[in-house]
C-alpha cells in the first residue's frame, strides 16, 4: 500500500484532533472557597511565626563580637599614615586591645569586615580573567580584556592576576593575643587559616598553572608583574605554606568571590582548639589584636573591622531571614483577617451580598 497523500490547502497545518493537541487533557481546577482559602492563609501564618520564632531562638544562640579598627589605639597613626598617597603600598604595625565578657563556646570563625566598598558594581566584577585563574598558559601571559587597566604594568609585562578585583586584594593580617588577667602571661591565639575557601572555588575555579617537578612556582610565573597594589608576587603570598601560593592562596580566593553588598565580612581563619586555653573555645577575658596595617580606606570612606563569631547550623549571627518570617506571618494574618470579616459581613449568607 502506498503512502497516504500528504494533507493539502487552509487546513494542512491545522493539529490533530487528539485530546493533548487540543488540550482536552483532564486538568484540576481548585475552587477558592472561604472553607479552604481561610483555613490555608491561618496555617500558613502559623508556620511561618513558628519558623520564625524558631530561627530567631536559634540566631540568638550565637555569639558574635565587631570591633571597628580602622582608627582604634595605635591604629589611628596608620590611618593617618596611609592618608599621604606617596605611603601606599608601604605597611604599618599597631595594635588594638578588647575585653571579652563572656566565653564564646565552640568553634569561633575570625572574619575581616568592610563597610562602603562595593564588590557588585558590574565593572569591577567583569575585571577579572577566569581562564588565567584556572592556570591556562596562554592567559597567564596574555590577559583577556576585560581586565583592562590592570592587563600590563608600565613595563608591558603581563599581570598576574590582572584585573581590578584582585588589584583591590584585602592584605591586612593580623595576629591575635590573649591575656587573662594585665600583667599576667600571653598566649598566642592559633587560627587555622586554610579550609577558608569554598571547596568549589578552591578545587575548580583557581588553579596553579602547569609546571613539571623541576620548576618552581616562581619560574611558572616569570614573566609576569605583580598587581600595581601589591606588596609582594602572587608565589609569595604565604611565606610559612609553600602550598598556599599563586592563584590557590585561599585568602585571594575569599577576597575573589565578590559580595553582594557594600558592607560584608570575609572570613579570615578558624581558631583551633587543640591546646589549653582554647579547648572549649574563647575564654573571657583580656584580648589585643597585633594589625600589619596595608589597606587604606579612606578614599571610599571606608570602614574595616574585625569580627569574631560562633555559628550554629542555621550559619551566623543574621536575623533577616527569622525576621522575614515574622514579618511575612503578621501579613498573612491580618490579610486573612480582613478576609474573614468581609466574608462574616458579605458572604456569610447571600442576603447581604444581594442587599
Amino acid at each position: 500500500m502506498g503512502k497516504e497523500a500528504a494533507k493539502t490547502g487552509p487546513l494542512a497545518h491545522r493539529p490533530d484532533n487528539s485530546a493533548f493537541m487540543q488540550q482536552r487533557l483532564p486538568a484540576w481546577s481548585p475552587m477558592l472557597t472561604t472553607s479552604t482559602v481561610l483555613p490555608f492563609m491561618y496555617c500558613m501564618a502559623v508556620l511561618c511565626l513558628v519558623v520564625g520564632v524558631s530561627l530567631l531562638i536559634t540566631v540568638q544562640g550565637t555569639q558574635e563580637m565587631k570591633l571597628d579598627y580602622t582608627e582604634a589605639g595605635t591604629c589611628n597613626n596608620c590611618f593617618q599614615f596611609l592618608k599621604n598617597v606617596s605611603n601606599a603600598g608601604k605597611s604599618c604595625g599597631c595594635q588594638v586591645v578588647f575585653t571579652l565578657e563572656h566565653e564564646f563556646k565552640g568553634d569561633v570563625f575570625f572574619y575581616y569586615g568592610l563597610q562602603n566598598f562595593h564588590q557588585n558594581l558590574r565593572k569591577y566584577m567583569d575585571s577579572r580573567d577566569d581562564a588565567q585563574m584556572v592556570g591556562r598558559m596562554q592567559n597567564l601571559k596574555n590577559p583577556s580584556s576585560y581586565c583592562e587597566p590592570y592587563i600590563w604594568d608600565e613595563k608591558d609585562v603581563p599581570i598576574a592576576p590582572c584585573g581590578a578585583v584582585a588589584n583591590s586584594m584585602f592584605n591586612d593580617s593580623f595576629a591575635l593575643q590573649y591575656q587573662v588577667q594585665p600583667g599576667g602571661p600571653i598566649n598566642t591565639v592559633p587560627l587555622y587559616r586554610k579550609g577558608i575557601a569554598w571547596y568549589t572555588d578552591e578545587n575548580v575555579k583557581f588553579r596553579n598553572p602547569p609546571r613539571n617537578k623541576s620548576q618552581t612556582l616562581a619560574q611558572v610565573f616569570e614573566g609576569t608583574a605583580s598587581p600595581p597594589y601589591w606588596q609582594k608576587p602572587v608565589y609569595l603570598l604565604d611565606p610559612l605554606d609553600a602550598t598556599n601560593n599563586g592563584f590557590i592562596n585561599e585568602d585571594l580566593i575569599v577576597w575573589m568571590r565578590e559580595a553582594a553588598f557594600p558592607n560584608f565580612k570575609k572570613l579570615y581563619g578558624v581558631l583551633v582548639r587543640t591546646q589549653e586555653p582554647f579547648t572549649n573555645g574563647l575564654p573571657a577575658g583580656n584580648y589585643s589584636i597585633d594589625i600589619v596595617y596595608n589597606f587604606p580606606v579612606q578614599y571610599f570612606k571606608g570602614r574595616k573591622q574585625v569580627v569574631l563569631s560562633t555559628v550554629t547550623w542555621f550559619g551566623g549571627q543574621n536575623r533577616f531571614l527569622p525576621i522575614a518570617y515574622l514579618v511575612t506571618s503578621g501579613l498573612v494574618f491580618i490579610i486573612a483577617i480582613f478576609l474573614t470579616v468581609i466574608w462574616w459581613k458579605f458572604g456569610k449568607d447571600a442576603k447581604n451580598m444581594n442587599e
